[in-house]
């Protein structure tokens, strides 16, 4: 089989191919998106209108909120992303398992009392609650079988208030499955019927450890968002995984067959926005990602935070690309040219201060082409509009 090239010019947004893609969403091409959080959500629901086949790449390695709890109880890595990707790629159309996304997104109440929940969740085991209830068999068998697996193997402090149920089903699944996530990932998938494909970038227990420009190191996810703690007042320097939440134990990953397949079959890879470390720069840590992305004759585009993101403190946009390309680069057994691991910067310009302007002329000389068009939503200058963002994205391939 030879491999070949075509280039092609185009408007952005394309009207034809929107139409097009819209029309036939189960044609739809193959985007790859290296993400992790809530960031994409939105984004991801527009997208399946458009396509069933983007592959959404998510870090495991969240150290914060009901995660924390579920990966110091259990010792596995986090599932919440997965498994809210999951649902925001789920059919939710006549043609999906309504029932089934209402149990998979309830959460439990954070002011009851643990023992009434835990009877609850003894209910939903046994079918008779009114969330499992109305599930169909065998769907219900299976879901109440991975919850009830779960249910087994609950320490009795565990706290269940405020609970994900989709959650305790991964983690059930999880355990159940001998301590893997692709089966309970498959199966969650077909399940709720994703239109697309969700896999965790590694299933290694594993922890993000960032080194500051003081020296300083600062393990543990949660503490780079600044949402559950003080946002970070040095800039970071380096990215690393750590086998230890507790102290620094470097370790490194390997990318898994499966996704390296994924990001080779790719029709276009996306750097997108959201946490900027430990979203994305997460997901180029695995060894492999880099000699993926560089075989693939795709294109490639970043596309820059709107609003203020903690971790990229002191960052312009020209930092954050030279980021990105330094990590790859790192990977490689020898440099390979730029345009082997990006290729487009998509943006808005507008109301960004000017700090966070692009510097077209660098870029152009590195090979890189900056597209820049109206794509905020107009009540806010801090958030991209997804339809825009998505229609801008598939004119690309």
């Amino acid at each position: 089989m030879t491999r070949f090239l075509v280039t092609r010019g185009g408007t952005i947004p394309d009207p034809m191919r929107s139409s097009r893609y819209k029309k036939i969403p189960e044609l739809g091409p193959r985007i790859l998106f290296f993400s992790g959080g809530s960031a994409l959500n939105g984004v991801a629901r527009k997208l399946k209108e458009f396509t069933h086949n983007s592959i959404h790449l998510v870090t495991p390695f969240d150290s914060g909120g009901s995660s924390a709890v579920i990966r110091e109880f259990f010792d596995m890595p986090a599932v919440g992303d997965l498994r809210s990707r999951m649902m925001a790629l789920a059919d939710e159309s006549v043609l999906g398992n309504p029932e089934i996304l209402r149990l998979f997104n309830y959460r439990f109440d954070k002011t009851t009392d643990n023992d009434t929940l835990r009877a609850r969740l003894e209910s939903m085991v046994a079918g008779e609650d009114d969330l499992t209830r109305d599930i169909l068999n065998p769907m219900r068998s299976l879901i109440c079988n991975h919850l009830g697996y779960f249910l087994k193997v609950m320490p009795a402090a565990f706290n269940l208030r405020g609970a994900s149920i989709g959650n305790l089903i991964l983690v059930g699944g999880y355990i159940n499955q001998h301590r893997q996530l692709d089966p309970i990932i498959f199966l969650f998938s077909e399940l709720v019927k994703v239109k697309g494909v969700v896999r965790s970038i590694t299933e290694d227990n594993y922890h993000l450890a960032a080194e500051l420009a003081d020296g300083s190191q600062v393990i543990g996810q949660h503490c780079l968002t600044g949402k559950e703690q003080p946002p970070i007042n040095c800039a970071i320097k380096k990215l690393r995984l750590s086998k230890d939440l507790n102290s620094l134990r470097r370790v490194t990953t390997k990318l898994k067959k499966r996704n390296r397949n994924l990001i080779q079959s790719a029709e276009l890879i996306c750097y997108p926005p959201g946490s900027f470390y430990s979203s994305l720069v997460a997901n180029l840590l695995p060894y492999g990602v880099a000699e993926c992305i560089a075989n693939n004759p795709c294109p490639k585009i970043y596309i820059p935070n709107r609003g203020k993101d903690p971790e990229q403190l002191g960052m312009t946009i020209n930092d954050q690309v030279d980021t990105i390309l330094e990590r790859l680069q790192g990977q490689l057994e020898q440099t390979v040219p730029v345009t082997s691991l990006l290729n487009f910067i998509l943006y808005d310009s507008r109301n960004l201060p000017s700090e966070q302007h692009v510097d077209v002329a660098r870029f152009s000389a590195m090979g890189i082409q900056i597209i820049d068009i109206p794509m905020v939503c107009k009540d806010t200058a801090e958030y991209y509009n997804d339809e825009q963002l998505v229609k801008a994205i598939i004119s690309l391939i």
